[in-house]
């Protein structure tokens, strides 16, 4: 199967599909630390404490290797980041920032960087001052990069919706974050990303950010890692012993959904080009298909649970590889629910959503080595252009970031 990978396309809801058999939350809610293997159904799913809940929403690794592997292009490696340098609470802030827009739909080929007015937190939200933005390189073609929740127009607009960062400044009845506070966060994607020198986030949606890892490390995590950890735990509900096939397994959304099934406890088997194997495989992977040579759909292979992490185009043939009964959660689009009556299986599809509780509990996973940030690229916010373009060439796994400031 010649599969890419691709993250969620996002829709304007956060609800999720599901096909034949609705999937349950309530059986797990999340890896525990430091005995990954074991669900914690205490630590996510609850109200982080102090925190603001928006208008509409509801408050809110491997079989254990040694060591899992460094990425082919990490920006820097090592047992602790530097710690990012503080903001003063009463330091002045420029009225205009720089920022990556794009003024009408299309491509990379419509971004610009310019000086714009610096956006001023609303009532809950925080003013965060970037360090690093992760991309998507699909997120230019998805609706709500273009418009409001409403479908309006809202262009000029800044992309990436993945941030690493400090509290700059708290819109009135702001709570959970303080100004220096270094964060990291998933930004809704109907509103301006983090290409930017500031953007502006619902402070219940920003969570501490992972202290051993640098900026541009915990930027490649939010929506990448929640997608991953939402589709496995909340919604497929994989349980230790499960057989599980992460299609894309070097992808953004695919290196996660490794390490999150291995975690769990599962047998974990993905997809991906040769080149990647050594490195999937380290992640937790314990069998590796080459999608140029092996064919699985022959193989006889069967598996509990399938998490399409590569936007597979033709689910036709995903379907068999999911036994009876089992579960396929699939990021592009929701598919027909006949065809998933049909092949017996419960197909899932859902939008991730931002999350304090589950962003912190990666963020532990994360310092105890439990979890690996998968950096492919970085580059400077004065070439997101060119980051945007890298979509054609060899891909690395991981994310691909933005450093700013």
């Amino acid at each position: 199967m010649d599969m890419t990978s691709a993250a969620a396309a996002p829709a304007k809801t956060d609800q999720a599909t599901t096909s034949s058999v609705k999937s349950s939350n309530t059986k797990t809610s999340g890896i525990k630390a430091p005995d990954i293997k074991a669900a914690n159904a205490k630590t996510l799913g609850v109200k982080a404490p102090g925190a603001t809940a928006r208008p509409g929403r509801s408050a809110a690794p491997p079989a254990e290797p040694e060591s899992l592997p460094e990425s082919p292009s990490a920006t820097r490696r090592g047992p602790a980041a530097a710690p990012t340098a503080p903001i003063a609470p009463t330091a002045p802030i420029a009225p205009t920032m720089m920022a990556l827009r794009a003024h009408s739909r299309g491509g990379p080929e419509k971004l610009v960087r310019e000086r714009v007015p610096r956006p001023v937190p609303a009532a809950g939200e925080a003013l965060v001052k970037v360090r690093a933005a992760a991309i998507t390189f699909a997120e230019l073609g998805w609706d709500l990069s273009w418009t409001r929740l409403d479908g309006s127009d809202r262009t000029p607009v800044i992309p990436a919706h993945e941030v690493s960062g400090l509290v700059a400044e708290l819109g009135p009845g702001a709570r959970g974050v303080a100004v220096g506070d270094a964060v990291y966060g998933l930004v809704d994607f109907d509103r301006d990303g983090a290409a930017a020198e500031y953007v502006t986030v619902w402070a219940g949606d920003l969570a501490r950010r992972p202290r051993t890892v640098d900026d541009a490390e915990a930027a490649a995590l939010p929506l990448a890692a929640l997608t991953a950890f939402q589709a496995l735990v909340d919604h497929a509900v994989l349980a230790p012993g499960e057989r599980a096939l992460v299609l894309g397994g070097a992808g953004g959304v695919g290196v996660y959904g490794v390490q999150v099934a291995a975690g769990l406890g599962a047998w974990v088997a993905a997809t991906g080009s040769a080149a990647d194997a050594e490195f999937v495989r380290a992640l937790g992977a314990h069998e590796f298909f080459d999608y140029t040579t092996d064919d699985l759909e022959r193989s006889g292979a069967q598996f509990d649970v399938v998490l399409d992490a590569a936007g597979a185009t033709e689910l036709e043939r995903v379907y068999p590889l999911v036994r009876p009964g089992g579960r396929l959660v699939t990021l592009a689009a929701p598919p027909p629910a006949e065809d998933a009556d049909h092949h017996g299986v419960a197909v899932i599809f859902f939008i991730v959503r931002p999350d304090h509780d589950q962003l912190a509990h990666l963020a532990r996973l994360v310092d105890e080595g439990r979890i690996r940030p998968v950096v492919a690229r970085t580059f400077p916010l004065a070439e997101g252009r060119a980051a945007f373009e890298s979509a054609t060439g060899p891909r690395l796994p991981g994310k691909t970031v933005l450093t700013v400031g």
